[in-house]
């Protein structure tokens, strides 16, 4: 039984989260309702918790796997790769221990790249495949996530993560607030992604990650021309027409990998569509899977 509770973004369900060892390590995880599965996958700095008001929507229907990746959330932080590929392979470990032959991946962000090297390296065990926002379809990002490739690096983000700058910064916001603000959905979740980076441990998985897949001129990875079999498989691809952080043009070029694709383009929503218009995507998600 899921409870809701609220937190300053809205409400959010209260999921039981429980671990498996993988490789030595531990990774968090949400597991709950029963049918074909669906494989969550958040993006950078996010966590299970960007899914989670997904689930009740979703778990009377379908079984419903939602992992903190490692270097993110309640899973472990280790010294190690932090590639794509490695991910990839991790989520694959995840359904062998829970008994799952096939999943449909949902991928935001970084988690569209390794939904689709999932795609590359395990085809078979593959339904159906979600990109909301997705890495891997072109070399343009933000020029924040650029920064964090930089020499120095490092250095820096352990002063501009630091409590008191963001004591402040919360301070300022609070303020805003009293005069009738609010922060959008893809505000709060860039900032919530950010605190995280007060930590030693997350500061250096975020680094190793976005060195993974970025470098000061955009990112490194792309999935064109690596998906053999991108043409057999059903494809919905979502992006937000204000998105900063992946330009929406990427959402086209998504024909270019999978030709039989669905786009669907959310007008005015940023990089987190599925929190800034959870009841649309919700609608559009399920729409996909009962088809």
């Amino acid at each position: 039984m899921t409870s809701t509770q609220e937190s300053p973004e809205g409400p959010y369900l209260d999921l039981p989260t429980r671990f498996a060892t993988l490789r030595g390590h531990e990774l968090s995880y949400v597991d709950t309702g029963s049918g074909s599965t669906i494989l969550f996958i958040h993006g950078l700095l996010g966590s299970h918790d960007s899914w989670t008001h997904l689930v009740d929507r979703l778990d009377t229907d379908h079984r419903v796997v939602i992992p903190d990746l490692f270097g993110h959330g309640a899973s472990a932080k280790p010294v190690g790769d932090y590639s794509l590929g490695s991910h990839a392979a991790i989520l694959r470990d995840l359904i062998d221990r829970l008994g799952i032959a096939k999943v449909t991946l949902v991928g935001h962000s970084l988690g569209g790249g390794i939904a689709m090297q999932f795609c590359y390296l395990f085809p078979e065990r593959v339904e159906a495949l979600v990109l909301v926002a997705t890495g891997g379809l072109g070399r343009t990002v933000s020029p924040l996530l650029r920064s964090a490739t930089l020499p120095g690096a490092e250095l820096v983000l352990p002063v501009i993560a630091s409590t008191w700058v963001r004591e402040r910064v919360e301070l300022v916001g609070k303020a805003a607030r009293g005069l009738g603000w609010r922060p959008s959905p893809d505000a709060s979740a860039a900032w919530k992604g950010f605190t995280s980076l007060s930590d030693g441990e997350s500061r250096r998985a975020f680094l190793a990650t976005t060195r993974g897949v970025i470098d000061p001129g955009g990112q490194t990875v792309s999935a064109r021309g690596q998906l053999l079999r991108a043409e057999q498989l059903r494809t919905l691809v979502i992006w937000g027409t204000r998105d900063r952080m992946i330009p929406v043009g990427h959402a086209q070029r998504a024909h270019e990998v999978f030709p039989r694709a669905r786009v669907v383009l959310f007008e005015g929503a940023g990089h987190f569509p599925h929190l800034e218009q959870p009841d649309r995507f919700a609608g559009v998600l399920e729409e996909f899977l009962h088809h």
